[in-house]
């Protein structure tokens, strides 16, 4: 097997079985204008992952290793729209709402697309999921098998919400999930802080972190 150098301990992995996922790098989520903004988030602190979590998606795809990605949207008649999830708080735009970027957070309107700089290219699959996590009313779990998939490497956003959600639904799942620390970001430093801290605590509960350089070197040298 192939090792990653990580935390808690080194990521034993098989290249043949490892995939990343992109957790929502979506225009709503990191520009201004986008829903992200309208809850009153430093959208600044996204974009400045942006760099990184493209030259992970170019090391996977230079190594032959599958990319998926995952879209937080819904329908437009809203169908797969709790109305817990979308009454949420007190937003000044809500999900559904038009806002800058057209309608927030459904399906084709241009707020809800990935970001150009780490788009899917034609092939990779993109998961359009309506819950924080990827695998609730979604297709991920039917993609994993036939990719014969058995470990997962993430990045993306919110650490706290949809990765750390995707990650915790995985391990349930039995996969091994290893979480790019520089190329994930929350809108707040101390919760990227608590639930890295919670991921690797007590032996990788939930899975490992590593640094992008660190997962880029592993997979050169497998």
């Amino acid at each position: 097997m192939a090792e990653i150098d990580a935390l808690p301990f080194p990521f034993a992995f098989k290249p043949e079985a490892m995939a990343l996922v992109v957790i929502d790098m979506q225009r709503d989520f990191a520009e201004p204008g986008g829903f992200g903004a309208s809850l009153g988030n430093d959208v600044g602190r996204v974009v400045a992952i942006v760099p990184t979590v493209k030259r992970l998606i170019q090391g996977f795809r230079a190594a032959g290793l599958p990319v998926i990605h995952t879209m937080e949207c819904h329908r437009s008649d809203l169908s797969d729209l709790l109305p817990a999830k979308r009454n949420r708080g007190n937003p000044s735009i809500r999900i559904g709402d038009v806002g800058p970027m057209g309608r927030v957070l459904v399906v084709g309107e241009p707020g809800t697309a990935i970001l150009d700089e780490v788009a899917p290219l034609p092939g990779e699959i993109v998961i359009e999921k309506p819950g924080k996590g990827a695998f609730y009313a979604t297709s991920f779990g039917e993609d994993l098998k036939r990719l014969g998939v058995q470990q997962l490497v993430f990045a993306g956003v919110t650490t706290e919400v949809c990765v750390q959600t995707t990650m915790r639904e995985a391990n349930d799942r039995g996969y091994e999930c290893l979480l790019a620390e520089d190329a994930t970001e929350s809108y707040f430093p101390e919760f990227k802080a608590a639930s890295l801290a919670m991921i690797r605590a007590q032996g990788a509960i939930v899975g490992w972190t590593a640094m992008t350089d660190q997962v880029l070197k592993g997979i050169a040298d497998a």
